[in-house]
């Protein structure tokens, strides 16, 4: 660690974070310090992003998620994320306010960047979000949202399109915010003990 310069963060960035996010200063160091043990080069591959997200989804497969949560969040599509980018995705994934975990839930789905979501991005999410579940509780689930495909249906009917069109950022929020189901389809949340 002879270069003491990178090891602190710096004082813009901190200051973006802070605006961007509603972290503290102190929350945000403290992650960038373990940031710095974790990755000594100060990037996360999707490897190691992956490792990351099994902690929080011990009893399931949380690894084509992580892909598709890794490739949202890699806004400059370098292949890796920095601790900018690491922290708007834990801000976005964890607390975010609802328009803005939107926009990110559309990235989500919006698996080859084009700007829009079609069916079949929305069935990939879909089987990822699926193996997120452990199978305990995919045996609970309702007999219309049992399988990804299932669940896919049911989320593309919100919408009110055909199976051929597509979906613009605008159309996909504004059906969210509208269908409380949507929402609840759109990821996975942990049932709490």
């Amino acid at each position: 660690m002879g270069n003491s310069t990178s090891s602190a963060l710096s004082k813009e960035i901190l200051k973006d974070l802070k605006l961007t996010t509603h972290f503290t200063e102190d929350e945000i160091s403290q992650w960038y310090e373990n940031f710095q043990k974790q990755c000594p080069t100060g990037r996360i591959t999707p490897e190691e992003f992956e490792q990351i997200y099994a902690r929080f989804f011990p009893d399931s497969d949380a690894k084509s998620y992580a892909r598709h949560v890794f490739r949202s969040f890699d806004t400059n599509d370098d292949g890796t994320l920095d601790f900018k980018e690491y922290i708007i995705a834990l801000h976005m994934t964890s607390t975010g306010e609802p328009a803005r975990k939107l926009e990110w839930a559309f990235s989500l789905f919006d698996v080859d960047k084009n700007g829009y979501i079609n069916k079949t991005e929305v069935t990939e999410i879909c089987q990822a979000i699926f193996k997120l579940i452990p199978k305990e509780e995919q045996a609970k689930l309702p007999e219309d949202e049992n399988t990804p495909e299932k669940r896919a249906n049911k989320l593309w009917a919100y919408f009110e399109k055909k199976d051929n069109e597509r979906l613009a950022e605008g159309e996909f929020i504004k059906g969210v915010i509208e269908n409380e189901n949507a929402m609840r389809l759109i990821h996975y949340e942990p049932a709490k003990e």
